[in-house]
């Protein structure tokens, strides 16, 4: 696991580990990164299924409960069959993008 830091975004990129023990690794990290916008690069993983997005989805969902973004790159899954609640999207490029948008839409609930 590579930890980035990019002004308030941090970016997790995956290396060897499995999905499972990544999901620990940034759990056991997460003070970390806790008050940061959050980028999950799985890029390098050859496969992945909706089973593996689905173990962030606890994380997602405590992150985002706290008004911070948390997006997962993968170019590797239909994002068809991706769940609402969990954001995927194929490029680094587009998940900046989608912070930037949420970021506007927390500062308009403001």
């Amino acid at each position: 696991m590579i930890l980035d830091q990019d002004g308030h975004i941090s970016i997790i990129t995956q290396e060897k580990a499995t999905i499972i023990e990544l999901v620990k690794k940034i759990q056991s990290l997460y003070p970390k990164f806790k008050n940061n916008n959050v980028i999950i690069v799985l890029s390098v993983l050859s496969m992945l299924t909706i089973e593996d997005i689905l173990e962030f989805l606890e994380l997602s969902n405590n992150h985002r409960a706290a008004k911070h973004s948390f997006v997962i790159v993968s170019d590797k899954i239909d994002l068809e069959t991706v769940p609402e609640e969990i954001i995927v999207v194929p490029t680094v490029q587009e998940a900046y993008d989608i912070i930037e948008m949420e970021d506007m839409e927390r500062d308009l609930e403001l």
